[in-house]
């Protein structure tokens, strides 16, 4: 599976967990490459537009091996790239 259709595969699961996915500029007085937060009760993925494809691949699997995936049907190579990574302490939402 190409870059581009893993990243719109991880697009989609994070859309059926209910994550925004966000492409923004991050510059001035917000840098890095971005990550996961939530604003106003809503868990979203900032992603700094400048990333490369392979980037936001993994910031997206970083961020949503935060939530429960096992019931989220998804591409057995995109489920490989978790790497048997799941939230630790549970659903992030059941943290919150």
């Amino acid at each position: 599976m190409k870059v581009a259709e893993q990243l719109r595969e991880l697009e989609r699961v994070a859309e059926q967990l209910e994550v925004r996915v966000s492409y923004e500029p991050m510059t001035g007085l917000v840098s890095g490459a971005g990550g996961l937060c939530r604003v106003k009760g809503e868990y979203r993925v900032i992603i700094d537009r400048r990333l490369r494809p392979p980037e936001r691949v993994r910031l997206l699997v970083d961020a949503l091996s935060r939530f429960d995936t096992s019931k989220v049907e998804m591409d057995a190579g995109v489920r490989a790239l978790f790497g048997g990574r799941g939230p630790a302490g549970g659903d992030v939402r059941q943290s919150a």
